[in-house]
């Protein structure tokens, strides 16, 4: 994938985002302290952490375009899901004071205001804005493959459940039920925690390495596998950052190979591997030779008894 088709595909997501997110911040707040709902004025602060977030991961996003250098000889590629665990920082703080708030409501404050159906009006416009950004937002991360506004789009998409939950919010209150206003404040604090520990779970995935998927690793297998002369693929390594991967393999050869020969088909293989896995950007091949018995966890082994 073009570097500069990604980086256009980021700040067109971004931009789309931020413009979305400040329509419905303004609005959200303007109206929820014109009708007195505090449902609504916490789905305006929840929507402005969409705009905080937004910043944070384009940042993340942009900082892990830049190339290698001699100190990071593997790239930045971790610093999307930095910016990723930044941003569950944030949701973790802000969905504790909705709910605070919420709470105290609850016990010490009893005159609630039933909501009115311009509230109704801006749930609905909620609804629409966030399904159609948020799609977006998903498709475009995966597309460019960046962790960081997938979850982004992933964390745009709460609030069409929160809108949800304000528009039956408006519905329960008017039939003599307002104490629902600040429980649907609570509804819409729980929703924002949940997102916050789905996207520290895929962040954190993305710091240790995990591989994306166990069809990722046959794919490496078989690709390796149709090199003429390499066989038995073995011992793959797949160092998954989000938006790249680092493929560390080992491949059987012919024992009585000539070095020139072997060092080729590494290379083939490494070649063949970053064209037709385009998230892989470092392949790295060791060859051995044919029935050759190797324990290749024998360093590891080695180091956990010495500790």
């Amino acid at each position: 994938m073009a570097d500069d088709f990604r980086e256009k595909g980021g700040k067109r997501a971004a931009t789309v985002a931020l413009a979305a997110n400040v329509f419905l911040t303004v609005f959200n707040i303007v109206v929820g302290l014109g009708t007195g709902s505090s449902a609504l004025v916490s789905e305006g602060a929840h929507t402005f952490t969409d705009i905080v977030t937004t910043v944070i991961a384009y940042a993340g996003f942009r900082f892990s375009q830049k190339p290698a250098d001699f100190e990071h000889p593997l790239g930045y590629g971790r610093a999307e899901s930095l910016s990723g665990l930044f941003v569950v920082l944030f949701l973790v703080i802000v969905a504790w004071e909705v709910i605070e708030k919420a709470v105290k409501d609850i016990l010490f404050f009893h005159d609630y205001s039933v909501m009115s159906y311009e509230v109704a009006v801006m749930a609905v416009i909620g609804i629409v804005v966030n399904l159609i950004v948020s799609s977006y937002l998903i498709r475009m991360g995966k597309q460019i493959k960046s962790p960081a506004i997938v979850a982004d789009g992933y964390h745009q998409r709460t609030d069409v459940f929160s809108s949800v939950a304000i528009l039956v919010g408006v519905f329960i209150s008017n039939i003599g039920f307002p104490v629902f206003d600040p429980i649907i404040s609570i509804l819409i604090g729980l929703l924002i925690f949940r997102t916050a520990v789905k996207l520290f779970i895929m962040n954190y995935n993305y710091i240790v390495g995990k591989i994306p998927s166990d069809e990722f690793i046959r794919d490496i297998e078989n690709i390796a596998n149709s090199v003429p002369g390499a066989s038995n693929a073995h011992d793959i390594k797949v160092d998954y950052m989000g938006n790249y991967a680092v493929v560390a393999l080992h491949v059987e050869i012919d024992g009585e190979m000539r070095l020139n020969d072997s060092h080729k088909i590494a290379h083939e293989i490494q070649d063949k591997i970053l064209e037709e896995k385009q998230e892989v950007r470092y392949a790295i091949v060791h060859t051995c030779p044919v029935g050759s018995e190797y324990n290749h966890n024998q360093r590891i082994n080695q180091t956990e008894s010495d500790d």
